[in-house]
């Protein structure tokens, strides 16, 4: 048997060949200017690259078919898609408007739950501009929240999305309904992830297997799922999100808009640029609600958060006795507690999410010297050890990798 024996021998290899060429198109974004041009930084850009195309057919085919719903966690320590959040779980599930499907499974204790339907992804948006790659880019069409799900004394939880109303636990769909987004955000390392399973009611016939044309077209999705991750990330948030490419280290005016709203939050981003010697001091008031920072890369995927503090919230933050939060940004341990390490790149991203209680806050900024950061901060500002650092690290660790079953 040889190339040609099968009539759809021809159109396979050309998708592939299609797949391959978007591929190496892909990786050339790596050298875009927006990436500097330092060993580690073109390094990471690969990282992120190959990391995607680890899940890119999952994405397009293992998990695509609505009939066959599965939950697929598209970032992780090991996986990081732009924009991603290190103190988030982000699992999303392909469905369609005509089906109806139960999710089961145990709430969990983190602090933020939401599940969202999402709506086809507009050519353009009401602004004038294309949305983000697919996943990202869906009109939230409806989403229930933690509180207003329904659960039983240990935490166990069935609902339903889509067909008829069943019970108080239940997201309705339309025609245009195609995914589930789901989310959860975390404060302390000792909550506990969701334990969740989707199945759709009435599935009785094991999944077909799939034909060329299934496989033609997971090939195409796949390639404009990494042309677009690649093309995307950070262009499109300096494009359209509000930040400004040339007044580094400044967080812009937070916007919270109707979509952010059906999500349960608020963001805000910031582009930062940090010189060998200097370091950089975001300062915002203590406030209620659960506030999170994510410090990332250049093409916005969150920082290595398994082993490096690179993300806090409010429970592992130190507070100064003046009732504000000043985080120290800088290439080395500047022995703070609240240290946001850089991973030794010159550019990245800074993002602010505020969730639940309260309303978010201005973040105001201040570049400084490394060697002047004792006179640019409070006297009181807690400190620590290297010892107390190798805990606060352990304590991070073992969080993690408790969220992740790790």
């Amino acid at each position: 048997m040889a190339f040609n024996d099968c009539p759809d021998d021809a159109p396979l290899r050309s998708a592939w060949a299609e797949f391959c060429d978007r591929l190496k198109q892909a990786g050339d974004q790596a050298f875009k200017d927006y990436n500097p041009a330092t060993p580690l930084q073109r390094a990471d850009a690969f990282r992120y690259l190959t990391q995607n195309l680890g899940q890119a057919f999952d994405l397009a085919y293992e998990t695509k078919d609505p009939k066959y719903p599965a939950l697929h966690m598209f970032s992780s320590p090991a996986c990081k898609l732009g924009g991603d959040c290190a103190d988030y779980i982000y699992i999303q599930a392909w469905i369609d408007g005509a089906s109806t499907y139960r999710i089961s499974g145990n709430r969990g204790t983190a602090p933020f739950f939401n599940i969202a339907v999402q709506g086809q992804r507009p050519d353009m948006l009401p602004a004038g501009y294309a949305p983000l790659h697919d996943p990202f880019g869906d009109t939230p069409e409806t989403n229930m929240a933690g509180h207003q799900l329904e659960t039983n004394c240990d935490g166990s939880f069935e609902l339903y999305v889509g067909g008829k109303q069943r019970g108080p636990n239940w997201l309705p769909t339309t025609p245009d309904s195609r995914k589930l987004f789901l989310r959860q955000g975390f404060d302390k390392w000792d909550e506990i992830p969701a334990t969740m399973r989707i199945e759709r009611i009435g599935m009785t016939t094991p999944r077909p297997m799939p034909l060329p044309a299934d496989m033609i077209r997971a090939m195409g999705w796949a390639g404009n799922f990494m042309t677009g991750v690649m093309r995307d990330w950070p262009d499109w948030s300096f494009a359209h999100g509000g930040v400004n490419e040339h007044n580094p280290n400044t967080f812009p005016a937070e916007a919270n808009t109707a979509d952010d709203q059906k999500r349960g939050r608020a963001v805000a981003n910031m582009h930062w640029q940090i010189g060998a010697d200097e370091a950089l001091i975001v300062e915002f008031a203590a406030h209620e609600g659960l506030w999170m920072l994510t410090n990332m890369g250049a093409f916005m995927c969150s920082m290595d958060f398994l082993y490096r503090p690179v993300s806090y919230t409010p429970s592992r933050t130190a507070v100064d006795a003046d009732g504000k939060i000043r985080m120290v940004l800088s290439h080395d341990d500047p022995g703070y507690h609240n240290w946001l390490d850089t991973q030794g790149f010159t550019h990245g991203h800074l993002t602010y999410r505020h969730m639940l209680a309260g309303k978010p806050v201005p973040l105001s900024t201040q570049l400084v010297k490394r060697a002047a950061l004792a006179e640019a901060l409070p006297k009181a500002s807690m400190r620590v050890t290297p010892a107390q650092r190798s805990a606060l690290l352990k304590a991070r660790f073992e969080g993690i990798r408790q969220r992740y079953a790790l």
